[in-house]
């Protein structure tokens, strides 16, 4: 019996004659050479639902301090640590994203109509409606100024120091490099980021009395942003939807002034199918050390994590295909996400093995396994975690469904089940039997949806002379 490296970190290609590899809420994590194995595969969190605000979803989930406020429906809530949520005012529309930035004291939320201001220091006093100069989609907040971009021009506005309101008609600057709209207004590492619909600009706090913003370089990157929700935070960098000039849309990360790609050509094709990108949402976060950027595209029904530790992609799924998770926030010590379909709020946790008790349905397609010595298998050995079944109900004696493919992934065999070991039954062992021989080799296919801990090797034993 011999050990072979059975599971990889690529994707489904163009031709499954190439790849037919496929991870879903499951995510790699490279070892040393020192452990067993070179590869592990773990399980994406789960959903703790904390609060719920009825049928219809969430227009903005923002953390400041010990609370966090969401935007649902033309109301506007603070919400603390247990979900408890109060009611701090009412907003003039009722549909759309709500964007929102903060001095440490104030929350300024917009919503391509009107301003908004919130004083977290008097919450007693409602949510009140700004007497800005312009209409914006998109605020943020750097050296005592909210910023906002004009919509339908190049053109954003600085409000007076210390002031949530933009009052002054002449406090504003144009994106100078190309006559493009900005889409988003966005602050990384000190710096303003004016995202356009060609280009992005970096521009900086100058000191200057007439206007404290002057840009900073000469050059401008030549890609566009794709999507305005896409914009995240992203370990030391941002991460964002974006589209060059030749037409193609890529994730991208800053690398200083410059994009770089983060997608592989498999995940490119990918995106390349999809009906829509620009309603593409996002939010990222840290799990032991894996910064993770989730990228939602609700016009494909798909979700996609990336994993900028293992630098590979990864789909994951509730029940309806993308994931339930639709924006977010860092809250504490964790993320706040919101449901796209109701008015849910969750928890994201590595210790929830469900969706709010819906199941999570994990699957990992390997490699294409081409050898000669492993044309006949009479024994495939899985190594993983076993003995991590719960103590009643579903997953007390979790399963691990097997099918196998002889033609690159285009049929596959029925679905053989196994047991991975009730709770403390830590030496099970997950094999299967005479599954035998193929001329064009061999892709094997798992699945697990029992609400328990996976610890996939990328290793595992195949037999192939009949031992």
């Amino acid at each position: 019996m011999a050990r072979a490296p059975i599971f990889g970190i690529g994707l489904l290609a163009k031709s499954a004659v190439v790849s037919s590899q496929r991870r879903v809420n499951l995510y790699a994590e490279m070892r040393s050479q020192e452990d067993k194995t070179k590869i592990v595969y773990y399980g994406t969190p789960g959903l703790d639902l904390n609060a719920d605000f009825g049928a219809t979803p969430p227009r903005l989930v923002f953390s400041l301090g010990n609370l966090y406020y969401v935007a649902h429906l033309n109301t506007f809530y603070e919400v603390n640590n247990a979900g408890q949520s109060t009611a701090r005012g009412t907003l003039n529309t009722s549909i759309g994203r709500v964007y929102a930035a903060d001095n440490g004291t104030k929350i300024k939320l917009v919503d391509g109509v009107n301003g908004y201001v919130f004083d977290t220091t008097t919450p007693a006093v409602p949510l009140a409606v700004t007497a800005d100069v312009i209409s914006s989609s998109t605020v943020t907040w750097l050296n005592q100024y909210f910023i906002q971009e004009q919509a339908g021009s190049g053109r954003f506005y600085v409000s007076p120091v210390g002031s949530a309101v933009l009052s002054d008609a002449l406090s504003f600057a144009n994106a100078e490099s190309n006559p493009d709209n900005l889409v988003r207004v966005f602050v990384d590492h000190g710096e303003l980021i004016l995202f356009g619909d060609k280009t992005v600009e970096f521009w900086g706090d100058s000191g200057a009395q007439d206007f404290p913003f002057a840009r900073l370089g000469s050059g401008a990157i030549e890609w566009g942003l794709a999507a305005r929700d896409s914009v995240a935070k992203f370990g030391d960098s941002v991460m964002f939807l974006a589209r060059n000039r030749m037409g193609e849309n890529q994730v991208v990360q800053l690398n200083g002034y410059s994009p770089a790609p983060v997608g592989t050509h498999d995940f490119l094709s990918e995106l390349a199918t999809y009906p829509a990108v620009s309603d593409a949402t996002c939010f990222s976060y840290m799990r032991a050390g894996h910064p993770f950027y989730q990228i939602n595209f609700p016009s494909a029904n798909k979700s996609w994590l990336y994993d900028g530790a293992s630098k590979n992609w990864n789909e994951v799924k509730s029940d309806t295909g993308r994931h339930r998770a639709n924006i977010g926030d860092l809250f504490l010590s964790t993320v706040v996400v919101a449901d796209y379909a109701s008015g849910k709020i969750y928890r994201l946790n590595p210790d929830t093995y469900t969706d709010n008790g819906e199941p999570i349905v994990r699957e990992l397609v390997s490699r294409h396994l081409i050898s000669e010595e492993y044309r006949a298998i009479s024994r495939f050995y899985l190594d993983m975690e076993t003995g991590v079944g719960l103590t009643t109900g579903q997953g007390s004696n979790p399963q691990v469904m097997l099918q196998y493919s002889k033609d690159s992934g285009r049929t596959w065999s029925n679905e053989i089940w196994r047991s991975f070991g009730a709770i403390g039954l830590y030496l099970s062992r997950v094999f299967w039997n005479r599954l035998g021989s193929t001329q064009n080799g061999w892709v094997f296919k798992l699945r697990i949806s029992d609400p328990v801990k996976v610890a996939i090797m990328n290793e595992g034993w195949l037999d192939s002379e009949g031992a």
